[in-house]
């Protein structure tokens, strides 16, 4: 498998929303704990409904992404799934499977929950604050949207 180097990591890593606010330094100490890993076609990555104990960023190949039995979209190099499993380890919303010989980087959250506890309390308090404003903007866009139907008129 080619090597990825650090400073390819984190060029990865500045791409996803859940990292969007943490400096290069932190991004940099993220990538470190990120392993690369090479994945044959029909590989399942994630499988639907079962906990999420890992974030994967592609670096190379494509994957599909089904739900329910349907396909919901192919994920190509620089997508990512899985960071939400970073934080609570929820279900997977979708099954990920390699259609191309892939490389990938992989974060596992035991990894990741100790650099958010021992290494780098400031990566969390930076997501915490990515979040809170995703969470602000969808309760707006909520908001909205239920103000609309309100002055629909009724037929």
């Amino acid at each position: 498998m080619q090597e990825v180097r650090s400073d390819e990591r984190v060029k990865l890593l500045q791409g996803v929303w859940l990292f969007e606010r943490c400096t290069e330094s932190e991004l940099g100490a993220v990538a470190e704990l990120a392993t690369p890993a090479s994945v044959e076609p029909g590989r399942v990555l994630a499988t639907e409904g079962t906990p999420g104990e890992e974030f994967v960023v592609v670096i190379e190949g494509t994957a599909s992404a089904t739900s329910r039995g349907e396909e919901v979209g192919q994920i190509g190099p620089g997508s990512f799934f899985g960071e939400l499993a970073l934080l609570d380890g929820g279900p997977r919303s979708a099954t990920v499977r390699a259609l191309t010989p892939m490389v990938v980087l992989v974060l596992d959250r035991s990894a990741f929950d100790d650099l958010v506890d021992r290494a780098i309390p400031s990566v969390a308090r930076r997501m915490l604050a990515t979040l809170a404003g995703r969470v602000r903007s969808e309760q707006l866009r909520s908001e909205r949207l239920h103000a609309r139907r309100l002055s629909l008129p009724s037929d």
